[in-house]
Parts: structure tokens; C-alpha cells; sequence
């Protein structure tokens, strides 16, 4: 097991941040020579360095830090939707210690998921403050600060969740500054942090373009649909159902994109699914030469120790972490295609045509494979497998949560139902309309919904906290989960130590 490390920094600033290169479709993520120095009083000269100051913050995502192992271990393997698989004597460095959530403030994917996030909103940071420096047109300037403030709103999403009272840094810092210091080493309250992403993206949805109105040049940068979509999670975490309603209508009646549940769940995830109507916001991967996909993340889930129909060498396979569990594969009803999109089983043909014969798990994520036999595949371990992070089957499902908590039985059945449509895959007897008008039944029923459409997408940890679950769903599942620590992962000691003890680690750790 190895981790690659790949550098997507290309220019070393003397102003302090790091650019990206700009291009066309997936290659505006094309690496370029790094170390390159540019001279503070020139890099404004240059109206494309603007771009660069924000394509920081989407290359960010493409990290192993960020998007890749550690997340993958903090956000599913905690969950009663999968186990660490691989072998029993590859733990992983902790992922045992998360599956069993036996962690502690000294567990490594913590410092990763802290670190990762961060960065990510010292980039945005860095491109809100110096955007508007350039001379450029007014109406781009303001669009680049609108994708920044969506991506530095993504990043303290994933912060607030994982771990409630952090600091709010909402500027870009000096070493030499003490104010800057003491901003970095305070924690505000989660409403602080909700109330601040909520800003961010009452901007980015005010100013960002609709799909449809984005270059080819430009697609998988944020857009107006996507600004919704987040700003609707954010409000169903808060609970405050009327505005998610309001911005789920908005997305599911096309006034911010064209945006619409695509007809084969299956093919979400392949490479033919990239950047489809399904999806509002995806992070780019870019698996042809030179590679800037997200640092392997299909290999650290891929399958293992297998055999195939087929010569291995024509097969993509990994270290067989993640793997889907027994309960989630029992959770699906008969008939249900969500089930075979989401895990492989050993016996199963993929679809092209690949048929396990053997593996070290008998499951493993469908939505992390890549094929080699019928997607782009230059034989890295970073491949052309954009991650899915906010989509129309969650678009329909908040929809649906939010009006059934305001009392509207009907829209909150026609929008959980259109998803249960789909997952019958056509065929009439199975997966059958949910009718119940009773509003505890039905809340039931939608957050059993969310687990199985979304499963394997980096929620369900969340949504058992969110929705007061996570206590007797996961020690049902073998996990010790305690009310009063588990519900916020600790605060990283390598950060409690660096502030000198001025972070407070959260209750019980």
C-alpha cells in the first residue's frame, strides 16, 4: 500500500498563495512547471492570473488530504454503511480505529481532514482578497469571487460537521499579525460557521452563471444550481425547512439550470455520467496524461486480492477498503437497481463485461470502479473519476424532508417517490410508491430513502448525527457510539499543541 504523492502547486508566489493553470474542459486542472517564482509587484499585471487564484481552491479537492483516504475513512467507514475491508493485518494506519470508533485526537485522518479543509479555504481566501486587485471585466471578477465563496462555503461545511466549535478565518492571514493569530486559535460556535457559509452562498447564488450559461471551456466550475443545492443542505442541517424548499423547488422547476434526475441510476458514476443533468457539483479528475484526478481514490477502495474472467491487467483493482456492508446490502428491497449500481459483489458481471470470480470482500464500492476496458485510463493510480458531490437524487430527497417536516404529505410523497421510481428501473411490482400520510412514518421512510440512494457517497455518518440516529443505529452495528463524543470527531492534538493549547478539544476526548 502506497500512497502518490502528486504536487499541484504551480507557481510559489512571493505574495503568499499558490495559482493554477486555466484551459479548456477538464484541462483547466493540467498541471504546469512548478516553483515557478512570480514577483509580487507583476502578478497583478497578468489578468489570468486571477483564474489561478481560484482554480486553487477546486485543485484543493483533488488532494489526498482532502478528497482521498482520510475522508473516505472519517466520513464512511465510521458508518454503519461500510467496514474497512481490505485485509485483517492492513488496518490502513487508523482505519480500524474509525470503523470501531475507537479513535482518538492522536488518529492521523483527523489531522488530514482538518489540514485538507483548511487549505482549502486559505486558497479561496487568498482569491477573495486578491481577485478583485486585477483588471478585469467587473462581471468576471465577480463571478471568480462567487466560485471562491463557494468553495471556501463547501470546505466549512465539512468542518462544522466534523468538528463544531473551529475558527472562523474568513481573511487571509499574516504570521506577523497578532490579531491574525488569535483569529486562527479562536472557535466560534457551529451557528457562527453556519451563518458565515450561509453568506457565502447567498452571494455565489446571487452571482455565479447556470449551467447552462457556462462555456465548455468551464464546465465543472460551481454554478448557480450548485450554489442552491448546497445552500438547501445547509438549511436541512439547520433544520430550517422552508428555505430548503423553496431552493429545492428552484432547482427541481429549472429556474437555476437545467438540472433533472437522469433516467439509468447506474450510469451515474461512469465515466459517460460525468457532469450530466443529475449532477450539480462535481469534483473534476483528469486520469489522461498529465493525471490531475483525485489522488487515489478509486485505488484505495478498489477491489482486491481478485480474480476475473479476464486477465488482471485489464482490470483496475486496489487496496479493498470501504467496503459496503452486509446491512446496507440487506437494506434494499427486491428489485431495487440502486443495489447492484452501488455494490460489487463477487459473482457479479460489471458492465463491461468484467465478472468477479474471487476478491479478499465479498462487496465493494461499485461507485468508486474504474474500468479499464471501457473509460479513459492512462495506467496511473489517479484516474478520470470525477466524485460525485451534490446531485438531484439528494436535490429530491431534501425536497421531500423538508416538506413533509412543514406538513405537505403530498409534494413530500411525489418527491420521494420520483426517486423510488427510478430505482425500479423500469420494472412495475418492486420498489413500490411509498402512500403513508403520517408525518413520523414518512420521515422514517425518507431518511431510510437517503441511505440507500446516496450510500457510499460521504453522508451517512452525518445524516445518522443530523437526524439523532446515530446512537442506536451504529451500536446496533457493533460500533461503541456515545452521546455526548461521538456526534463531533476530536479536534486534531497536532492543532491543540500548535496553538499552544488555546483550542479547546471537544466533550470526552
Amino acid at each position: 500500500m502506497q500512497k502518490i504523492t502528486i504536487k499541484p502547486f504551480l507557481f510559489l508566489a512571493a505574495f503568499g498563495t499558490l495559482l493554477f493553470s486555466a484551459g479548456c474542459s477538464k484541462d483547466w486542472l493540467n498541471p504546469a512547471p512548478e516553483n515557478e517564482l512570480v514577483v509580487s509587484d507583476t502578478a497583478f499585471n497578468d489578468p489570468a492570473n486571477a483564474v489561478r487564484f481560484v482554480n486553487a481552491g477546486y485543485t484543493n479537492l483533488l488532494t489526498w488530504e482532502q478528497s482521498s483516504f482520510a475522508w473516505i475513512g472519517v466520513t464512511s467507514i465510521t458508518s454503519d454503511n461500510a467496514d474497512k475491508g481490505s485485509s485483517p493485518g492492513d488496518l490502513g494506519t487508523d482505519k480500524d480505529v474509525l470503523d470501531a470508533l475507537t479513535y482518538t485526537a492522536t488518529t492521523p485522518s483527523f489531522q488530514s481532514a482538518w489540514r485538507g479543509n483548511y487549505l482549502g479555504v486559505a486558497y479561496t481566501n487568498q482569491a477573495i482578497a486578491n481577485v478583485p486587485q486585477f483588471d478585469i471585466d467587473d462581471n468576471l471578477k465577480t463571478r471568480l469571487t462567487a466560485e471562491a465563496r463557494f468553495l471556501r462555503a463547501y470546505y466549512y461545511f465539512n468542518l462544522v460537521r466534523m468538528f463544531g466549535n473551529i475558527p472562523l478565518v474568513d481573511t487571509v492571514l499574516s504570521a506577523d499579525n497578532a490579531a491574525d493569530l488569535d483569529k486562527a486559535n479562536t472557535q466560534v460556535a457551529p451557528e457562527v460557521i453556519y451563518a458565515f457559509i450561509e453568506q457565502d452562498l447567498e452571494f455565489a447564488l446571487r452571482n455565479l452563471p447556470k449551467n447552462t450559461e457556462y462555456a465548455a471551456a468551464d464546465v465543472g466550475r460551481a454554478t448557480q444550481g450548485a450554489a442552491a443545492g448546497l445552500l438547501a443542505k445547509v438549511s436541512l442541517y439547520q433544520e430550517k425547512w422552508s428555505r430548503a424548499l423553496s431552493l429545492t423547488d428552484s432547482i427541481i422547476n429549472g429556474s437555476v439550470g437545467n438540472h433533472s434526475l437522469v433516467p439509468d441510476y447506474a450510469t451515474i458514476w461512469r465515466e459517460v455520467g460525468e457532469n450530466s443533468p443529475e449532477s450539480l457539483f462535481e469534483i473534476q479528475s483528469k486520469g489522461t496524461i498529465p493525471t490531475a484526478g483525485v489522488q487515489q481514490y478509486s485505488e484505495v477502495q478498489g477491489l482486491r486480492g481478485a480474480t476475473f474472467n479476464v486477465p488482471s491487467s485489464d482490470v483496475f483493482s486496489g487496496w479493498g477498503f470501504n467496503t459496503p456492508s452486509e446491512d446496507l446490502d440487506n437494506a434494499y428491497e427486491p428489485g431495487d437497481v440502486r443495489r447492484n449500481a452501488t455494490i460489487m459483489h463477487v459473482g457479479d458481471v460489471l458492465f463491461d463485461g468484467v465478472e468477479i470470480l474471487s476478491a479478499e470482500n465479498p462487496r465493494h464500492n461499485y461507485k468508486a470502479y474504474v474500468s479499464r476496458l471501457q473509460e479513459s485510463f492512462s495506467g496511473s493510480a489517479v484516474v478520470n473519476k470525477n466524485v460525485r458531490l451534490l446531485r438531484m437524487g439528494e436535490i429530491y430527497l431534501i425536497n421531500a424532508e423538508a416538506a413533509n417536516e412543514l406538513g405537505q404529505t403530498a409534494k413530500a410523497l411525489s418527491s420521494v417517490n420520483a426517486i423510488r421510481a427510478r430505482a425500479r428501473g423500469g420494472v412495475s411490482g418492486v420498489v413500490p410508491d411509498l402512500t403513508t400520510a403520517d408525518q413520523g412514518a414518512l420521515r422514517q421512510a425518507i431518511w431510510k430513502e437517503r441511505r440507500l440512494e446516496l450510500a457510499m457517497e460521504h453522508d451517512r455518518f452525518f445524516d445518522l448525527v443530523r437526524t439523532g440516529q446515530a446512537g442506536p443505529v451504529l451500536r446496533a452495528h457493533g460500533k461503541n457510539f456515545v452521546e455526548g463524543k461521538h456526534e463531533r470527531f476530536p479536534i486534531p492534538q497536532t492543532e491543540i499543541d500548535a496553538s499552544g493549547g488555546r483550542l479547546i478539544q471537544n466533550p470526552n476526548y
